[in-house]
């Protein structure tokens, strides 16, 4: 039996794995800013932003294995001379098990997100996908999301 709901303090070694799962993607695509073994959070600061109620943690299971999980963030756009006020969902992590993949688990966690945001007075739902893993972008694309804004670097060796 699947289901999505926020994440829990069991889903901590779930949630670990797939981040190493991201860690390996990163490094592939940039040696240069990824280092091939580490840890994005503590188990401290995992359990601190599964507990936060502002920023939810999803997780998809499946027969109490955690296949996917999402990472999001509110973000509060103040009102501006040039700019309206709006609330963003920022999906800062969004992972689904390299064994779990073509199953739609992405699209079941990005879906549930979609209506949690819609639910919750969200303007838009933004995220980062990195040029180097065209998997995702086009993953992304083909949930219907659009570009948005280009970060653009140059390296200065």
């Amino acid at each position: 039996m699947s289901a999505i709901r926020r994440a829990e303090k069991q889903d901590l070694a779930g949630i670990k794995a797939l981040l190493v799962q991201v860690l390996g993607v990163h490094h592939v695509g940039r040696p240069d800013l990824f280092k091939e073994i580490g840890q994005k959070y503590t188990d401290e600061e995992l359990l601190d932003i599964i507990a936060d109620d502002v920023n939810p943690v999803f997780v998809f299971v499946e027969d109490e294995k955690v296949l996917g999980h999402c990472f999001c963030q509110t973000i509060d756009r103040p009102d501006k001379p040039a700019c309206y006020a709006y609330k963003t969902l920022y999906i800062d992590d969004l992972c689904v098990d390299e064994n779990a993949r073509g199953k739609h688990v992405g699209k079941a966690l990005y879906d549930y997100v979609k209506d949690y945001a819609m639910k919750n007075g969200y303007y838009n739902i933004t995220l980062h996908a990195w040029e180097c893993n065209p998997n995702a972008v086009g993953f992304y694309k083909h949930l219907g999301l659009e570009i948005q804004q280009y970060t653009m670097e140059e390296i200065l060796k």
